[in-house]
């Protein structure tokens, strides 16, 4: 197979056309074979420059990556470190390599029967081996990619990708330079290293017993001398916080609850106001009695509106204090809790709005719906968090309006049916929480 090449502008320019062709002969691979003595036994000639694409079936065959399939779902839970989705019995996981994929790379085709195949321990040794090897062999500097079979989101269809490098620069940055038109290339990072992997599986093939491809004719993608330093494929693995879909369905709601934090620190970073409004859509999806909606989010955008809030409810609350006997010392010292929501360059209070709850004459069912409410006020609230954590905003829940409701509707201007339901600090984490201690869900458990 070859093929013509194109570049953008201001790029090294490539060869325009390079050649991939499979390297037959190579046979059933046994545990302890050497790669690169089969590879260089098949009498394939290899040139220096040349890129060897080899099926990780093979390697991990080499490696005695092969175990017994009593429980194919305890491998897959062994090689992965989390789960990202799953779909009936298919997961998709992260592998303990950095690696998304279904089943964490446990094959059972090309195996014997009762058993399957792992990833190799580590690929991008594995591809520095057969290197190293087909160099003191042969005489030949190439570049070798170890690769596997991915699906890839919102597209059907398998590919081979490159999960193990040695001597090839597996990314090609082009940021910096100029299209054909001389318009300025932002985000163009070309995957190479995957590139050359999905075009050798055109002529290796699932079925055809040929596991190892030779792409020739891009010798600026081989590095003939990798030193130490060699990265392998890591440059292909996506930081986690630079992953827009890291998450899968329900795996994203238990992941964003589960970075729900109480957040009392925050940077001088502005609070995107559109952020907010996206977690507030998300909380009006909370239950409610009565197909009612319950809740009303007021949102403090301006510095004037959060001091005028704030003074007026540490003057009400120190108010209190004093009635209560306090002295100055202890008042100043329960009025510093509040200065989480000083601290905060964003503020939002929710409220409660009864609409459409029944009235009763009986004290204590009306007691009863008025506790429906609140439970429903609870859960909206509770989904802003949720969903402001999506955001990757903090926050913290302060009960401190509940003490002062006349005087928070009159600060902010509400009507005599909302009831504040205390306030939400947002804003940008200034450092990351400390690890949430575990808790057992049995503990809170009562079964009947």
């Amino acid at each position: 197979m070859t093929a013509d090449t194109g570049a953008p502008a201001g790029s090294p320019a490539p060869a325009a056309r390079y050649e991939v062709f499979g390297v037959p002969g190579i046979g059933e691979v046994r545990p302890g074979a050497d790669l690169a003595g089969l590879i260089a036994a098949t009498g394939t000639a290899l040139a220096d420059g040349d890129v060897l694409l080899v099926t990780s079936k093979i390697v991990s065959k080499a490696e005695g990556r092969i175990v017994r399939a009593d429980d194919r779902e305890a491998a897959i839970d062994a090689e992965s470190v989390r789960l990202v989705a799953r779909r009936g019995l298919t997961r998709i996981v992260e592998t303990r390599h950095g690696f998304v994929m279904a089943a964490a790379g446990v094959d059972a085709s090309n195996t014997p029967a009762g058993t399957v195949l792992l990833l190799p321990e580590d690929p991008d040794a594995s591809a520095r081996r057969i290197r190293e090897g087909l160099l003191e062999s042969l005489g030949v500097r190439v570049g070798v990619l170890v690769t596997d079979t991915f699906g890839r989101p919102w597209r059907d269809g398998l590919t081979d990708v490159a999960i193990g490098a040695s001597g090839v620069r597996v990314l090609d940055d082009f940021r910096g330079g100029q299209d054909t038109h001389g318009n300025p290339l932002n985000a163009t990072v070309t995957a190479t290293a995957d590139e050359l992997a999905a075009a050798g599986d055109l002529v290796k093939g699932k079925v055809s017993g040929v596991p190892v491809a030779v792409v020739r004719g891009l010798p600026a993608v081989v590095d003939p001398e990798p030193g130490e330093d060699d990265p392998g494929v890591r440059p292909l693995l996506r930081r986690a916080a630079d992953d827009m879909f890291r998450l899968g369905t329900s795996e994203a709601v238990r992941e964003a609850v589960s970075l729900r934090r109480t957040v009392r620190e925050f940077t001088d970073e502005p609070v995107d106001p559109e952020a907010v409004r996206r977690a507030v859509a998300l909380a009006v999806t909370a239950p409610a009695p009565h197909h009612t909606t319950p809740w009303r989010f007021v949102l403090l955008e301006t510095e004037q509106a959060r001091k005028q809030l704030l003074d007026t409810m540490r003057d009400a609350w120190a108010a209190d204090l004093r009635a209560d006997g306090f002295s100055e010392e202890s008042i100043a010292k329960r009025l510093r809790r509040g200065d989480v929501l000083r601290r905060a360059p964003y503020l939002v209070v929710p409220c409660l709005v009864a609409e459409g709850a029944h009235a009763y004459p009986d004290p204590r069912r009306a007691a009863a719906e008025r506790e429906m409410f609140v439970v429903a006020a609870g859960a909206g609230v509770q989904n802003l968090l949720v969903a402001l954590a999506g955001e990757q905003l903090g926050s913290a829940w302060v009960s401190s309006t509940m003490f002062c409701r006349d005087e928070v509707r009159e600060a902010l201007a509400l009507p005599a049916g909302w009831d504040p339901m205390g306030a939400v600090a947002v804003g940008r984490p200034a450092a990351a929480p400390p690890a949430r201690p575990a808790r057992d869900g049995a503990a809170f458990i009562a079964v009947r």
